[in-house]
């Protein structure tokens, strides 16, 4: 292995801004007698709202919310900031003009408008050949069936679409682009040429010249610019597009090496699954809906997407609703107390990934099943939340034993990453129903694979194809995972 210094020889501060579905995060690297520090400098609330019909994001709240947060970076990095690099979710898009200006706030990916626009895609290239031609699991909210929904109400197209954090970097001054990591969750990348599917483009009838330019993760997109560039910190600022994913992101902030462990992203969205060198796209892999998405280092996250930590968010906020507020930790804490429930959740059912009475919800699949129902009382939150746990770490384990059995895999270790895995009842549901040596990486696993291929990037360790160098990465990651530990203790 190659050696690396601790330490870059520019030492200005590095930003990363995470935007999550339901909160959005500015994050600050400096380096402090060659160590680096990582801290949290401002959060923003993230929720998409009713507007004529449609759930919508607020982009100005989002864009004006991260820039006040990135005006506090600068307060405190009187250094300099060297470069801002942008993860999100994936496959919400931005429409813009020839100015690059936004035409209206962007769709919810949660948006019905969705389920419908599937349908009638699937008539013009069949769910099969899609997959054939993508590998990537077929969901609704992916971004070719938003993109045809918009085609089907006669939205205007605009000069482009952009995802949300490459639309990010180029407001702020960057190119326009699709990173290669986010683009392949539009459902519209060829899994062999890793470019725009030109079939697919043609057979929805979708205007190819409004998909942006696919480059590799740890792009530079040139430097900043516009108001926050007349600030000091900001004269001479790199922006990079990293692994615009968060959940490529999340997995190049895991610094493990061999083939023999797989990760859950835990979040909103669960993201079962491994990282492979090749795509899987088998009979099997095919019929269970597994996806192969861009990975750092021209790799594979070759996982399943499976219903969160929404489920209990969505709970909390009726309950809330219903006059009773509970914190995370006293939820978890509770349910733990419950005995096991009987009968478990199928957590996939579509009808759970639709926002708004969620215990209801819950109650109609029991009901189907001809299982009693769950007091919706706000008081018998912990049962619900047990019923979750308990079905969310079955399900990761039926998921898992699939990725085995489909990549000719032993499985021995499982990293869970991302806000949820500081949940350590489900941890201890999930090593339980798995058999696998459970690790809890980091929190921020997302900020720590952001900052690591900005950091591969800007000492040059990267490959004109693939992007970033995967082993850099593993390196700054492992370093920046031990000072954010350090920082806790």
């Amino acid at each position: 292995m190659t050696t690396r210094p601790l330490a870059p020889s520019d030492t200005r501060a590095l930003i990363a801004v995470d935007l999550g579905a339901e909160s959005c995060r500015v994050c600050l690297l400096r380096w402090k007698d060659g160590r680096p520090t990582i801290q949290v400098v401002h959060r923003i609330p993230n929720n998409p709202r009713e507007i004529d019909g449609g759930l919508h994001w607020d982009l100005k709240a989002i864009t004006g919310g991260l820039e006040e947060g990135l005006r506090k970076c600068a307060t405190l990095a009187p250094e300099g900031i060297r470069s801002i690099a942008v993860d999100g979710w994936a496959v919400d898009y931005v429409r813009v003009d020839a100015n690059g200006a936004p035409l209206a706030d962007p769709f919810c990916y949660r948006d019905p408008r969705n389920t419908e626009s599937q349908r009638l895609a699937h008539e013009k290239c069949s769910q099969e050949r899609m997959r054939q031609l993508t590998g990537v699991q077929i969901l609704p909210f992916n971004t070719v069936y938003q993109l045809y929904a918009d085609k089907l109400a006669g939205l205007p197209e605009g000069k482009q679409w952009l995802n949300f954090p490459e639309y990010l970097l180029a407001h702020w001054g960057g190119a326009h682009v699709a990173e290669y990591t986010n683009a392949t969750h539009t459902e519209l990348v060829d899994l062999n040429t890793k470019q725009w599917c030109q079939e697919i483009f043609s057979a929805l009838g979708l205007n190819p010249s409004c998909a942006p330019k696919i480059v590799p993760p740890g792009t530079a997109l040139g430097k900043l610019s516009g108001p926050l560039a007349a600030l000091p910190a900001f004269r001479d600022t790199t922006l990079i597009a990293p692994a615009c994913h968060d959940t490529a992101a999340a997995i190049a902030g895991i610094p493990a090496t061999g083939n023999d462990w797989a990760y859950i992203s835990s979040g909103t969205w669960s993201l079962v699954g491994m990282l492979l060198q090749q795509p899987c796209n088998s009979a099997g892999s095919t019929a269970d809906n597994f996806t192969n998405l861009g990975a750092v280092g021209g790799g594979v996250c070759f996982h399943k997407n499976v219903n969160g930590m929404w489920l209990i968010s969505q709970c909390t906020a009726q309950w809330a609703l219903d006059g009773k507020t509970w914190s995370i930790v006293d939820l978890i804490a509770a349910a733990e107390k419950i005995p096991c429930p009987i009968g478990l959740l199928d957590v996939d059912d579509p009808d759970l990934l639709l926002p708004e009475h969620m215990p209801q919800r819950i109650n109609s699949q029991r009901k189907k099943n001809n299982l009693a129902p769950l007091d919706e009382n706000p008081s018998n939150a912990p049962a619900f939340a047990s019923l979750i746990f308990h079905s969310l770490a079955a399900r990761y384990a039926a998921v898992l034993d699939r990725v085995a059995l489909l990549t000719g895999s032993k499985l021995k270790r499982l990293f869970i990453v991302g806000g949820a895995n500081q949940n350590a009842f489900l941890n201890r549901l999930t090593a339980e129903a798995t058999g696998l040596e459970v690790f809890r990486g980091s929190p921020e696993s997302s900020t720590v694979g952001n900052f690591a291929v900005q950091l591969a990037t800007l000492e040059g360790e990267r490959d004109d194809v693939t992007g970033t160098n995967a082993e850099a990465v593993a390196h700054w990651a492992g370093l920046f995972i031990e000072a954010l530990d350090q920082a806790k203790q």
